[in-house]
């Protein structure tokens, strides 16, 4: 019987799926529209929801709405990865508009002054759709909210206008979302098929969800490092709003979530004002979905904790930040256990969850306003505690790295100054011109206290994305705190990266050390010009200067340039990569001379990734990056289905991101690593590479015993035991050309896996080790972290006449990890010397 009424069902819904879905199962009916404002369909040429909607089509309708209506100001903040624009609507009433700029600066003004009167002031509400590309329910809704805001009359409208600035990003990914589109339309039949196992329902990889180089853009609010997270943070200090929205998508089977999340997992930065709030607000959601009749949960699975998040970050920046999550058809039309769910459907409930947002602002208007006015008031009492203090944070050989830090400081509004003089505190030298100071006693003092706290005691045990996230760490930078203001020099307002040069022209050599974060970039420019460089494997001095380990020699003589091309080549790559290139007269030194057989010769590293099936897009996309455009290497992206006939001679490098590959493809690396080549792997490659018998890799195994534990919570039980993401201290070995590069004997590395590699007998083969108490931040069990202590995160053995790298962490996480990109760039171009 059951059987029957699906088929009846399903052919029902077959005979009545192709008709299009029109406004007015959309839009509120208790309302006239303006019937000059252009009607999506008008535009684009399909009602909403009958296709999804491609970028461009998207970008059209949102011009042609701002020429049409005087309620609606459009700007285009930038480009994406792809050169598509970066579009932000200003919409509210043509008063407030001849006036912005005014409300604008008031609304600021009110984060900073104790005597502001809010009573009277716009609500400021930011509404960003569809940051994952293939969660595109938002960015389709955004057109028929869009056109609500402009063409509907009402009083209720009026008023909403009069009272409130929407900041509206119709799309946060477009690169993405374009991405998307072409796939679920190009594999959308005349006669819509619900069945899951249809192609429309599983894309190709790797997906609409990430960017252009396969980032989830949802983990960048805080780092910043994306053309697009930059524009919105500058959209987002320029007028901090009050409420901040994010349209998302979760699995098919779910219904409608919208925020607050779990309540014990809310960071303890965060006002508990906030999440009461939160919760007020959403009680509009729960009224607007029970009017149209669609489930919802709330206080569930998601959580308020990592800063990175968009449905976050406004959380410590005095706002509030709603996560809207619905269950997503993935295509036009799919089978779930809520019975058939329609793209139309889930456009719907994002557009009612957009108005509930605005209706929510103008009925808690005074109190939200008043709360983001406490807020700042509160924070400034709690900085002027902390006046007379700062934070330091540099590295006296390395100035990039401590520029990039200094860089996201800058794109979030913090105050920074010079260093006056060269320090020294808890055993580190902080150099002037490669440190920076950092007043606690300023208006985001919470800001910074998130972004450099080390956490390691927490109140739950289960986090939605990672537990830490400390910026010093990630960048590999010495810092201290609580340091005097009096090291501060002149506050830093044009922050520039240091200038590269080249000391003097010489005949006879040149040296370039190792330390500075674009060396990698100056080398691989030597190299693939076709001159020849050799790397230092010990410390040696000349002319008063000590050169540490990796320091890179370019001869002048027997090269392909003459003594004066090589010097003005040379110019222009330490300008390019922002260092130092020293000139030397004498080969003679103190330590190895020039000429030592210590200096090994370098060859031009080819290098290729494996991408595609079987393989983890966000790893992949986090190598591409770093090489297209940090290192401007060049690497060549295999697809793993093709990689059994192709020609692999070509490259002696090939790396592996976290992943496996079929049997055809496993003998192909086989063979090439065997001739000679280095396969780099990560993460979970290093499985594959156990099973495969590349490699004999020894993991510590402990198993996992419940007790006392009920079969409710069970789930919670074992996800205390997953590293979600956390920072741990290695000791280094800088005597290893894995660690060159580096100044101290300890680093901090991101893990997010357990794993956990027993170390070599021989104390030599173990380079980099977890120390005995590794925790630096974030959470872990003391299971784990038992497992942890003592392992290794790298391992390196001959395979025949090649070599397998392997590395247990990920040295490129989220492109702000900028303090382990180097580890990757040591096994490229020291691979022969490991």
């Amino acid at each position: 019987m059951r059987y029957i009424l699906l088929v009846t069902a399903l052919t029902c819904f077959s005979i009545h799926s192709q008709t299009p879905t029109d406004l007015s199962y959309y839009l509120p009916q208790n309302t006239t529209y303006n019937s000059k404002i252009p009607t999506p369909e008008s535009v684009i040429g399909h009602q909403v929801g009958e296709w999804h909607i491609t970028h461009d089509k998207l970008v059209q309708y949102m011009q042609v709405l701002a020429e049409s209506s005087d309620r609606i100001h459009i700007e285009n903040r930038g480009e994406t990865f792809e050169d598509r624009p970066l579009l932000l609507l200003t919409i509210t009433s043509p008063k407030n508009h001849s006036n912005i700029e005014s409300i604008r600066t008031t609304h600021i003004a009110s984060t900073e002054n104790n005597n502001i009167n809010v009573d009277d002031m716009p609500i400021v509400v930011y509404q960003g759709f569809s940051i994952h590309g293939n969660e595109a329910s938002g960015s389709n809704a955004a057109m028929l909210v869009a056109y609500y805001l402009a063409a509907a009359e009402s009083d209720d409208v009026t008023n909403l206008l009069d009272n409130t600035v929407i900041l509206f990003d119709p799309c946060y990914n477009p690169d993405g979302l374009q991405r998307f589109a072409y796939w679920a339309n190009t594999n959308k039949s005349k006669n819509l098929n619900p069945d899951p196992n249809d192609r429309e329902y599983d894309e190709i990889w790797p997906g609409g969800r990430t960017n252009h180089y396969w980032f989830d853009m949802n983990r960048d609010w805080l780092p910043v490092q994306l053309p697009e997270s930059r524009v919105r943070i500058e959209s987002f200090h320029k007028w901090l709003p009050n409420i901040l929205t994010d349209h998302h998508e979760m699995g098919t089977n779910s219904t409608f979530f919208f925020q607050p999340g779990i309540p014990s997992r809310t960071h303890p930065l965060t006002p508990k004002l906030n999440q009461k709030l939160t919760k007020s607000i959403g009680n509009y959601h729960a009224k607007a979905l029970d009017k149209i009749g669609s489930l919802y949960y709330t206080e569930e699975n998601f959580d308020d904790f990592y800063y990175g998040k968009g449905s976050t970050f406004p959380d410590i920046n005095g706002g509030i930040g709603i996560l809207f999550e619905q269950g997503s058809s993935r295509g036009h039309v799919q089978e779930s256990e809520n019975g058939i769910i329609t793209f139309p459907f889930t456009i719907r409930n994002q557009f009612t969850a957009a108005l509930s947002t605005l209706e929510a602002g103008i009925h808690l208007r005074k109190e939200i306003l008043q709360y983001q006015h406490d807020f700042y008031k509160n924070a400034r009492v709690e900085a002027s505690k902390e006046n007379g203090k700062a934070i330091i944070f540099g590295d006296e050989k390395d100035a990039a790295k401590t520029y990039h830090l200094a860089e996201i400081l800058k794109r979030h509004q913090i105050e920074f100054h010079e260093l006056k003089s060269d320090f020294k505190t808890n055993g580190k030298q902080f150099k002037k011109g490669y440190s920076y100071v950092v007043p606690k006693n300023q208006k985001n003092t919470r800001l910074i206290n998130a972004m450099f706290e080390k956490r390691t005691t927490f109140q739950d045990s289960l986090f939605y994305d990672v537990s830490a996230w400390t910026f010093p760490l990630a960048f590999g930078l010495d810092y201290a705190e609580n340091i005097s203001t009096t090291n501060a020099g002149a506050k830093v307002e044009d922050l520039q990266m240091k200038n590269g040069l080249v000391s003097a022209k010489s005949n006879y050599a040149y040296i370039m050390e190792w330390h500075e974060y674009y060396a990698p970039k100056a080398l691989n420019a030597i190299l693939a010009n076709g001159l020849r460089a050799k790397v230092g494997m010990k410390e040696f001095t000349i002319n008063g200067k000590t050169y540490d380990y990796g320091s890179i020699l370019i001869p002048v003589q027997n090269q392909n340039k003459s003594a004066e091309e090589l010097y003005k080549f040379l110019q222009k790559v330490a300008k390019d990569s922002h260092l130092k290139i020293d000139a030397v007269a004498t080969g003679l030194t103190q330590g190895i001379d020039l000429g030592s057989n210590k200096f090994r010769a370098l060859s031009q590293p080819k290098v290729a990734m494996i991408v595609g099936d079987g393989i983890r897009s966000y790893d992949a996309g986090e190598i591409w990056h770093v090489f297209d455009q940090r290192y401007d290497m060049r690497i060549t992206k295999l697809d793993s289905r093709h990689l059994s006939r192709t020609d692999l001679s070509r490259y002696n490098t090939i790396i592996m991101p976290s992943g496996s590959l079929d049997a055809g493809a496993t003998e192909s690396l086989k063979k090439w690593t065997a001739d000679g080549g280095t396969l780099i792997a990560y993460r979970n490659a290093l499985k594959w590479l156990n099973r495969s018998e590349l490699i004999k890799l020894k993991f510590k195994k402990s198993e996992l015993v419940a007790e006392n534990i009920s079969h409710e919570e069970r789930g919670d039980f074992r996800g205390a035991q997953v590293i979600g993401g956390a920072i741990f201290e290695a000791k280094q070995d800088r005597s290893h050309p894995i660690n060159f590069g580096y100044k101290n004997d300890k680093i901090a590395l991101f893990r997010n896996n357990t794993m956990f590699l027993n170390a070599d007998k021989q104390s030599y083969n173990n380079p980099l080790q977890y120390t005995k108490n590794p925790l630096l931040s974030g959470y872990v069990s003391q299971r784990n972290l038992d497992s942890l202590a003592l392992s290794v995160p790298f391992k390196v053995k001959r395979y025949s006449s090649g070599n397998i790298i392997v590395f247990t962490d990920n040295t490129n996480f989220r492109a702000f990890w900028y303090g382990t990109n180097k580890l990757l760039m040591n096994a490229i171009f020291f691979r022969e010397e490991m």
